[in-house]
């Protein structure tokens, strides 16, 4: 494993182009005065979708280790949720939604693929895919819920986009089907995409965000989601057999800060948006104090 001494060249390396685009798109969005929504959108809707699908399509793996990539992805973070819901058990329904949901729903899109990506390389998105539509249907459950006390999420969760695509893409994975090049090509490309602008759709979102006002619910977020979950993934991921990228992509996709899209969700359910806002930005700033050690461990 690589030493202590590898830590800067982690940080310039590996998190930094992430943060240049990222500061990019803070840039862009000030001075054209964009907005995050289209793009957004596009990433949802197009160019997410578009990923999953040849991530999962063209894998190459056995469906044993997406399972268990999936399992781990899963046990993490429930570990997460079940500590912030402790820490946030004396709280409001709307605090106690606000720290769990952020606690739990990592960055899986944004940050995670593309820190994946540099870690390791393409041959580990297919991992970091799987941890990506586990941790977004779940967490999308989970605010829901959270917000509604029930399991209203649970049907809005599975009908979303990104999960609509696994099946068949698990099909052609499972068959070894070649999808005629006016099929894949298009999808391919679109896929290639999801990195530049899923980080510059997050300098958008930042820049919008204005000035963070810190409050101890925050440190009850940040506990559980950048130390917590990744420490519970390397004891799940070495108890579930995975090594190596599959154990790597797990681990870093469990590190990854609060998802803006938590944001999004305080917003429409009404659970404190202000506040959510703020765990995801500082959050953020501070997984770049958390990351670089966690991407040392699994280098």
């Amino acid at each position: 494993m690589p030493g202590v001494s590898e830590l800067p060249r982690i940080f310039f390396d590996i998190l930094g182009p992430v943060v240049v685009l990222v500061a990019i798109g803070m840039v862009a969005g000030r001075w054209l005065d964009l907005r995050p929504a289209p793009f957004a959108k596009l990433s949802y809707w197009i160019i997410g979708p578009a990923f999953i699908f040849d991530a999962l399509a063209n894998a190459g793996l056995p469906g044993d280790a997406l399972v268990r990539v999936a399992a781990a992805s899963l046990a993490a973070l429930a570990v997460s949720g079940a500590v912030a819901a402790v820490l946030s058990a004396r709280l409001s329904r709307e605090r106690r939604a606000s720290v769990i949901t952020t606690g739990v729903y990592g960055n899986t899109g944004n940050f995670g693929l593309a820190i994946v990506s540099f870690t390791f390389d393409d041959g580990a998105l297919p991992f970091a895919a799987v941890a990506l539509v586990v941790v977004n249907t779940t967490g999308l459950i989970v605010g829901i819920a959270l917000a509604h006390g029930g399991l209203i999420g649970l049907a809005q969760a599975f009908t979303k986009p990104m999960t609509l695509v696994i099946v068949p893409a698990l099909v052609v994975n499972a068959t070894d089907a070649d999808l005629p090049p006016i099929v894949d090509r298009p999808i391919a490309l679109l896929a290639g995409a999801i990195i530049p602008v899923m980080l510059i759709t997050l300098g958008i979102q930042f820049q919008q965000m204005g000035r963070p006002r810190v409050e101890l619910d925050a440190a009850r977020s940040l506990l559980a989601k950048l130390l917590v979950q990744p420490l519970a993934a390397i004891v799940i991921a070495g108890w579930l057999g995975l090594v190596d990228e599959a154990a790597g992509a797990v681990v870093l996709q469990a590190a990854m800060p609060a998802a803006v899209f938590t944001a999004v969700l305080a917003i429409e359910q009404d659970t404190r948006p202000d506040e959510t806002a703020t765990i995801v930005l500082v959050g953020t700033v501070a997984s770049l104090v958390t990351l670089p050690w966690f991407i040392l461990y699994v280098s």
